[in-house]
């Protein structure tokens, strides 16, 4: 098993950055949803925050209001053991999102302000150099100037042998135009990355369900992925590269929130893959962070041990 943390950075995230108003009970639409409770959020601040929690060197790129959601980030999130050179205060309001608590799928609508605003001065080129992962998220390539700042730090540090790194969160209410969604997406997976992507990803992208997550993960390997993850909710997930496929069947949990699940998920396999674990360890990896957020309601303890993590088989 050979470590793949070669550099002094083990993950660059960038993307959205926001606040959550989770509806402080279980919802199915935002019309029954009258409580809400204040939680940092977006995917790859999530996702960078976990992989912190699990005693990676990660560092996040977004940009949030200069006022007071947008300052409290900013100190909750450096709290976690975030760098924060990259996150940049801009004149637009801090974005916010509505969202349903759920034990399956949940609802939301988004408010968005500062997140897209994200610009090339964000990725100077002496930390593209020195990162092993460079991950982003649909939410992230939706809009500019964003999307092109992105795609171009991601050219750059895949060119330096970085590996990129993507979730495929598309929805419609971020990114109305699906065609351009699927371009943009094939642009970047096409240049090596790792993909994640759920099942309803998957149906929101193509307007269609997925009725086998065989024909994902071989849609995106076609297109050039290094490897692809499908969670697939109560049916597990299922990992895939050119020379391997395997199903990892969900154990059961008891729900109290899905949001942010997929970010937990994500963490565990990344810290497993810069490790140097094999492909199906990196999902046993994912699958037991993911079923620890899933048991928690909010954010996660501020440290989990990592051999609690890599250990699960």
């Amino acid at each position: 098993m050979d470590s793949r943390r070669q550099r002094n950075v083990d993950i660059l995230a960038t993307g959205e950055l926001l606040i959550d108003f989770i509806s402080a009970d279980f919802a199915e639409n935002l019309d029954e949803a009258t409580n809400f409770k204040r939680i940092p959020g977006g995917s790859p601040a999530n996702l960078c925050m976990n992989m912190a929690r699990l005693g990676n060197r990660a560092s996040l790129a977004a940009s949030v209001g200069n006022d007071d959601m947008g300052h409290y980030l900013f100190r909750y999130v450096q709290s976690h053991g975030v760098d924060v050179h990259q996150l940049y205060r801009v004149d637009s309001p801090t974005s916010l999102i509505l969202v349903t608590r759920s034990q399956q799928v949940s609802n939301f609508e988004a408010y968005r302000g500062a997140d897209s605003n994200i610009t090339g001065d964000q990725f100077p080129e002496s930390l593209l150099d020195d990162i092993s992962i460079f991950h982003t998220t649909c939410f992230g390539l939706s809009r500019e100037p964003a999307r092109s700042a992105i795609l171009t730090a991601a050219q750059k540090t895949s060119a330096r042998g970085g590996q990129l790194s993507i979730d495929a969160n598309y929805a419609a209410k971020i990114w109305p135009d699906r065609a351009e969604a699927q371009e943009i997406l094939s642009s970047y997976v096409a240049m090596g990355a790792i993909v994640k992507i759920s099942e309803i990803d998957w149906e929101r992208l193509f307007d269609q369900p997925l009725s086998d997550p065989a024909v994902a993960t071989r849609y995106f390997l076609e297109m050039g992925a290094r490897a692809v993850c499908v969670t697939l909710g109560a049916e597990g997930s299922v990992v895939a590269s050119a020379e391997e496929y395997h199903l990892l069947e969900a154990q059961t949990v008891e729900v109290k929130d899905t949001t942010g699940a997929g970010d937990a998920f994500w963490s565990g396999f990344l810290t497993a893959w810069l490790d140097g674990y094999e492909l199906k360890a990196c999902g046993h990896a994912g699958r037991r962070m993911a079923e620890l957020k899933l048991g928690h309601f909010g954010p996660l303890p501020q440290r989990v041990e990592r051999k609690l993590i890599l250990g699960y088989e």
